[in-house]
């Protein structure tokens, strides 16, 4: 441990301050401003879909169905790298920073797949804005988790982590508009500037939210975060013209003013294990069904039910709005009946549907209804589970990793099942045979049970606990040491 990136030592109560908060309009500022990263991206993954039968049409860039799940693939490739990048960096230079420089990214990115002229332009332009995304998702999840009372924690990062298909249906609903009001090439550029212009909107109610106070007293800025603490108080008891109760907790810190990269990477990754083994579990298997379907529906309905790219859009905006109401609906379960049962059971009840509906479209029965009947079934389910491995690696690691985890699970998971999902889905349908593309969903269905396996015997109770009561933060830990330097106890969690 070197001296020259510790401070001090203090006690705080901020974590229990925050925690015993009630509702307010500060809340709500932090789920429009922060949480409204997964509308941008359901938006933006969701378009391709949409708009791809019509780019790979006459008046296009003369693409093919093959290369729009490449595409897909670099997009993918672009979020797992930019999470790992920006990731290091949230943890270190704070929340705030890195949730402004993240969406500035992406509105630039995104301004320039909207004017791609060429294959090749259009590969570069999607990698960086999944790579503004990637980063989003550490320094945006890290953030709200540390802001949201533990009681309503499961429930609003399911809600906010299922607003990716309010993005997506929404993204379906303007490119179908876009699409059949213009001809050619014109339509599909004006759907991706249009996410430009509500990343821009976002941006100007996220700059009024504060840095995390808890990343604040760590790094050695206690009287910033308890000003900030101070104001949410003074604010919430404005609004409910009711006195707070007293704080019930209080923590002893070591404060630092940075800690290295490979001191979380050990704590992180060799005081739990298990744990670790858990995240990749999860984000491997939605990330592959997830990826794969989504980059490839337009393109899937289009070659195997004959459908115009036109009215494509529609069924892509049914789909969504089911997998929307999968974590909308079954969220407050998550904090109440709790995490293990919830996720083992939607992952495992999403594998078995994935696999009746790879049966349905290999034999052909009935038509494209059916079809999406089953598919919204399987994804209600997938979806809250898929909404639920993001709030686990967010809140089953100490404080001080949190970010750099979220980013690493996201990024190792994503690479593995985001990538080969939607590159073996493109070629599967460009292919032209049913039975590889059942292959896919069998492929899916088999990583979303191994999830849900995983969750049963691994996974973390931790509904309604405080993040510092599910994984004690480093600098406690340190806080507890002798200073002789004699052996401390960092307690496993």
């Amino acid at each position: 441990m070197s001296a020259d990136v510790q401070t001090g030592t203090i006690s705080t109560r901020i974590p229990a301050r925050l925690d015993r908060l009630p509702w307010s309009r500060f809340h709500w500022m932090v789920v429009v401003g922060l949480g409204s990263v997964w509308i941008l991206d359901g938006l933006e993954v969701t378009m391709v879909g949409s708009v791809a039968a019509r780019m790979t049409e006459k008046g296009g860039i003369a693409i093919s169905a093959g290369q729009i799940g490449t595409a897909a693939g670099i997009y993918v490739a672009g979020a797992c790298l930019g999470a790992l990048f920006f990731g290091q960096l949230t943890d270190r230079f704070g929340r705030k920073k890195l949730f402004l420089i993240t969406l500035g990214v992406y509105i630039v990115a995104t301004v320039a797949t909207g004017f791609s002229m060429s294959v090749w332009w259009f590969y570069i332009a999607r990698f960086f804005t999944g790579s503004g995304i990637g980063g989003e998702y550490a320094a945006i999840n890290s953030a709200i988790d540390e802001l949201i009372p533990a009681r309503a924690r499961g429930r609003v990062d399911l809600a906010i982590n299922g607003s990716y298909w309010f993005g997506s249906a929404g993204g379906a609903a303007v490119a179908l508009l876009l699409l059949n009001v213009f001809s050619g090439d014109l339509g599909w550029r004006i759907a991706f500037l249009l996410g430009a212009v509500l990343g821009l909107l976002i941006l100007v109610v996220r700059r009024h939210v504060p840095e995390s106070p808890r990343w604040l007293f760590i790094h050695g800025r206690e009287e910033e975060a308890e000003r900030i603490v101070d104001d949410i108080e003074a604010g919430v008891q404005e609004e409910t013209n009711q006195p707070l109760e007293e704080p019930d907790k209080e923590l002893t810190v070591r404060q630092r003013e940075a800690i290295p990269f490979r001191e979380i990477a050990k704590v992180a990754f060799t005081l739990y294990p298990k744990r670790a083994v858990l995240g990749l579990a999860l984000f491997v298997g939605q990330a592959f069904i997830y990826n794969g379907v989504t980059f490839d529906l337009g393109t899937l309905y289009g070659k195997f039910y004959g459908l115009s790219s036109g009215i494509i859009p529609v069924f892509i905006i049914i789909w969504a709005l089911g997998n929307f109401a999968g974590p909308l609906l079954l969220g407050r379960f998550f904090d109440t009946v709790g995490r293990k049962p919830m996720i083992s059971g939607t992952y495992l009840i999403s594998a078995l549907v994935t696999v009746v509906l790879a049966q349905v479209f290999v034999h052909q029965v009935a038509g494209e209804w059916l079809f999406l009947a089953i598919l919204v079934v399987a994804f209600f389910f997938a979806s809250a589970g898929a909404s639920a491995a993001y709030l686990t690696v967010s809140e089953i690691f100490p404080m001080e990793t949190r970010a750099l985890a979220i980013a690493f699970f996201y990024a190792i998971g994503t690479a593995i099942g985001g990538i080969s999902g939607p590159l073996l889905f493109g070629h599967f349908i460009d292919s032209g045979s049913r039975s590889l593309v059942a292959l896919g969903f069998y492929i899916g269905a088999a990583v979303m049970a191994i999830g849900g396996i995983a969750e049963m015997f691994l996974g973390v109770r931790a509904e309604q606990a405080t993040l510092e009561d599910i994984a004690q933060p480093m600098t406690i830990a340190e806080a507890a040491e002798p200073e002789d330097g004699s052996e401390g106890g960092m307690q496993r969690a």
